[in-house]
């Protein structure tokens, strides 16, 4: 069974057109995007908002996002103890 539709294939490649001839933009900061894979990221990103046929997002995505988050919340907290423990000597 095909992985993606024919309209989502005709919508990455349209993405990757725009790449290739510096019209891509990405959404938040609308900087020109250069990079491959984050055109074809937007591309699926376009055909899922179009309700074509793509695969879920990968889970390793959202799992490496959130030990990223632990690992910061965990540097906040060191740095606070060691700011705490030097006001009080």
């Amino acid at each position: 069974m095909a992985r993606y539709g024919r309209k989502t294939q005709n919508t990455v490649r349209q993405a990757m057109h725009e790449r290739k001839h510096g019209t891509l933009r990405s959404g938040r900061s609308g900087r020109k995007v250069t990079s491959r894979t984050q055109a074809i990221a937007i591309g699926l990103s376009e055909a899922r908002e179009k309700g074509q046929k793509v695969p879920s997002r990968s889970s390793r995505s959202s799992t490496s996002s959130s030990s990223s988050s632990r690992r910061s919340s965990t540097r906040r907290t060191r740095r606070h103890t060691t700011r705490h423990s030097r006001a009080h000597q």
